[in-house]
């Protein structure tokens, strides 16, 4: 594991100019794990001229040696997996059998995009004028700045880098400060498979202001794809607006899941639990609203409190564990609050509810997994995102009322139905008002599925044929025969 030397930055890995690290810890122990780089704003615009320069025969060349190079990286990447999870269960805190999920996840990008750049097509458009000829080409946006989240380190990498140098991109990547080692590990893959020197770049901080200003104000880039909170996603499109950026963004999100009473409530339950505790609830499209039809919420409940009782929540590398830790303080304090709210207003609190502190989970930041009930519209948990282990569970009477409930917020990423009737699976998923509709479906996601949100939840998708549109352009050639 590199200690310290995590810039890289064209073709070469590399120190802070002035050997300034910082400190990587295990959430679930908070012992330190490795150092990373703390770059500043000399090592960001070193980053970005290496990725300019780059970017003139990179550009050039054609979709089928970018294709080599990515198809490389899976396969280096689906040999690294183990090590590639144990790593990312000790930085980010997930569980081991979870990471091992992600990074096949992450390699999934590799391989689909590098089979999209032969499929980038032009056209012909027929013109009025005798003689004239018009043709549409694609072309790459040119230097991108990636801006990448601590949850899902791996996959949100490759899910941006892929399509960027599939497309004929070069590009900046600012990692979490919290998942530095698992974006090294990334890049050590794709400098083995051969990706040319200023193709990718990355830089640790822990000043993710500073880096961040200098790739938003920098005219040389002309793309930005975030991944992360709504509010950082404003600040940073508002920036990226003084140069005209072209901008993605996959924010925040409050998923309603809706489970009607011609659903199996204990079908629907299994379900609701898988998601709900994935990476502990630290997912965007994690179901932060839990509607369920009068008539089957007895039996619903009766069954998520039986899922949930079985959670064995500790350390990520450990034998059954399935919740590891949330990532710092303030994930914590606000999971605590969130259910403190809701129980003071009302909310009828059936298991979970607390920190957990007891054996070997004192060191780390461990939340109960929690089931609350009877909650409504005056409580935080209802309106705002959680990303934590808590199922907020809300009844309802009739589809209506659940459609116009699920639709009242301001995000709209992902969002979740059970039922058994077709027709009413079709009206519901063309009524909620969301980039994502899993229908009896709990992982509508896949690399060669559009994803991404409406609404406060983002601009733009990254997978599928669209994810490699973010990073072209459209160029009309006006041509008129001579005579």
């Amino acid at each position: 594991m590199r200690d310290g030397d995590t810039l890289y930055i064209d073709g070469h890995w590399q120190p802070a100019d002035d050997g300034g690290r910082f400190d990587v810890t295990d959430p679930a122990s908070g012992a330190i794990i490795g150092t990373a780089a703390d770059a500043g704003a000399a090592e960001t615009d070193r980053a970005i001229a290496a990725a300019r320069e780059a970017f003139a025969s990179w550009s050039r060349e054609s979709a089928y040696r970018r294709a080599e190079v990515l198809w490389r990286a899976h396969t280096l990447m689906t040999q690294r997996s183990e090590e590639l999870a144990a790593l990312m269960t000790r930085e980010q805190g997930k569980p081991l059998k979870a990471a091992r999920n992600e990074v096949g996840y992450a390699a999934e990008f590799l391989a689909w995009f590098a089979e999209e750049p032969k499929r980038v097509y032009g056209s012909s458009i027929p013109s009025a004028r005798p003689g004239q000829r018009f043709t549409v080409l694609r072309r790459p946006v040119g230097v991108v700045a990636g801006i990448t989240p601590w949850n899902y380190p791996i996959s949100m990498i490759t899910r941006k880098v892929a399509p960027a140098v599939a497309a004929g991109c070069s590009i900046v990547l600012k990692s979490a400060e919290q998942t530095p080692l698992c974006a090294v590990a990334v890049f050590e893959i794709l400098a083995e498979a051969g990706l040319p020197p200023g193709v990718a770049n990355l830089v640790t901080t822990s000043r993710p202001g500073t880096v961040g200003e200098r790739l938003l104000d920098a005219p040389e880039v002309r793309k930005l794809t975030f991944t992360g909170s709504t509010d950082v996603g404003r600040q940073l499109a508002a920036r990226a607006a003084a140069t005209m950026k072209r901008v993605s963004m996959e924010l925040g999100g409050h998923a309603p899941l809706l489970v009607f009473d011609d659903a199996d409530p204990v079908h629907a339950a299994k379900g609701t639990a898988l998601v709900k505790f994935l990476n502990a609830g630290q997912a965007c499209i994690s179901p932060n609203r839990i509607f369920v039809q009068r008539t089957v919420l007895d039996a619903f409940t009766e069954a998520l409190l039986e899922r949930v009782g079985g959670l064995v929540t500790g350390p990520g590398d450990r034998p059954g564990v399935s919740v590891g830790p949330l990532v710092d303080d303030a994930a914590l304090k606000k999971v605590t609050d969130q259910v403190e709210d809701a129980v003071a207003k009302g909310a009828r609190l059936l298991i979970g509810g607390s920190r957990l502190d007891g054996d070997c989970l004192g060191a780390g930041r461990f939340f109960a997994p929690t089931v609350l009930a009877d909650v409504d519209e005056s409580m935080r948990i209802y309106r705002e995102e959680t990303f934590g282990p808590v199922a907020a569970i809300i009844p309802f009477d009739d589809e209506d009322e659940a459609v116009r409930r699920a639709n009242d917020t301001e995000y709209g990423l992902a969002s979740y139905l059970y039922t058994n009737d077709l027709g009413r699976a079709v009206r519901v998923s063309e009524a909620l008002r969301f980039g994502i509709v899993g229908v009896n479906d709990i992982n509508p996601t896949a690399a060669a599925a559009p994803f991404g949100g409406v609404g406060l939840s983002g601009l733009g998708r990254e997978g599928g044929a669209q994810g490699l549109d973010e990073y072209l352009d459209t160029t009309l050639v006006g041509l008129v025969v001579p005579t």
